[in-house]
């Protein structure tokens, strides 16, 4: 087995173990393979997972968030018609199952929905304003930063109780 880690190319950076750990996570084999899924994105910002839960109703299917962290998983609650219920063949698995998707921190669920035996949760990436590209305004007549603190400057002399007399013409 290999295994690399990638902690010395961390060591003069800040804040970026979560990064770390999504590469660790990524380089790991132990990709689950049941449930079928898709991750799908519907324009810039809208994103959606689509897991194949046949067999399953919406009781036995639970989707929580916990630290930026989806996890989707099912179990089977004890059924009374498996005692009475002799397969000859058994191609539907209804077996319990576990997924874990991490999410940037943008990401939000809005929701998640049974349809046609797939459970289908919606995420849509919010941008704060702050960090949304915006236009910076080219205008010649604004006041320089230099000019403005000397202007602050000559204010600050004035102290209080004092009049600044002007001349009017």
């Amino acid at each position: 087995m290999n295994t690399m880690s990638l902690s010395p190319l961390f060591r003069r950076s800040i804040g970026f173990d979560r990064l770390n750990d999504l590469f660790e996570t990524a380089m790991q084999n132990d990709v689950p393979s049941y449930p079928p899924y898709n991750v799908e994105k519907y324009g810039e910002n809208d994103y959606r997972i689509a897991v194949a839960v046949a067999g399953f109703g919406e009781g036995e299917l639970d989707v929580n968030v916990e630290k930026r962290v989806l996890t989707i998983s099912a179990g089977k609650n004890g059924r009374d018609d498996q005692e009475r219920v002799q397969y000859l063949h058994q191609g539907i698995a209804q077996r319990a199952f576990k997924l874990s998707f991490r999410l940037d921190e943008n990401i939000e669920v809005q929701g998640a929905r049974l349809e046609n035996g797939l459970l289908i949760v919606d995420l849509l990436r919010v941008v704060p304003e702050e960090q949304r590209p915006r236009q910076i305004p080219i205008n010649g007549k604004q006041q320089r930063l230099s000019n403005a603190s000397q202007s602050d400057a000559t204010q600050g002399d004035v102290t209080q109780g004092e009049t600044v007399e002007t001349a009017h013409a």
